[in-house]
């Protein structure tokens, strides 16, 4: 199989994990806490997430990337209302990514698509969700930690745990894996 669609389909699958991990040490009344007027609830980049992926992804390789029955700016409403509801939009969107990527063959990476009338290998098109959704799911950990503060369990290496965790990793021989491979 294709190194680079492999290596996409852990990054997702990693980026996927840490935003449930976060969901899993937040209080379900503060998924939608907001520090201000202006701020989005960890609800509202959910479902701004499950929109995206579900434009960009739904018949990836022969429709524009940003649907007509897309409603962007409805999605920063904050209308979730329950645990239940946040996670069913945050599959739906995973699923829906995960449906379009893994048929992908090394050959269509380089066939265009287009996002707004823009063209983009597929390849490319991968990149930009790639850097897009780890954003948005960084977002979700900063919040995630302002709101639990000392009772944050890390989602990477643990504060103070560096040489530890070094040492560890620096006690195997050298090897071909990807670093999800052990999480």
């Amino acid at each position: 199989m294709n190194s680079y669609l492999e290596s996409v389909k852990k990054q997702f699958e990693y980026y996927k994990i840490l935003g449930e991990k976060a969901f899993e040490q937040i209080p379900e009344e503060k998924l939608f806490w907001k520090l201000n007027e202006e701020s989005n609830s960890i609800s509202m980049i959910v479902k701004h997430l499950s929109g995206n992926m579900l434009s960009r992804w739904t018949d990836f390789l022969t429709t524009d990337g940003e649907k007509e029955w897309r409603k962007r700016d409805e999605e920063f409403n904050d209308d979730i209302k329950t645990k239940e509801e946040l996670l069913s939009k945050w599959n739906e969107g995973w699923e829906c990514l995960f449906n379009a990527i893994n048929p992908l063959t090394e050959k269509d990476l380089e066939k265009e698509i287009y996002i707004r009338n823009m063209g983009h290998s597929v390849s490319e098109a991968i990149n930009r969700q790639l850097a897009h959704y780890p954003y948005h799911i960084g977002q979700i950990v900063f919040i995630g930690k302002i709101i639990q503060n000392e009772k944050w369990n890390s989602l990477s290496i643990p504060r103070g745990k560096s040489k530890e965790y070094n040492n560890e990793k620096f006690s195997k021989p050298k090897r071909k894996e990807h670093f999800t491979d052990d999480l």
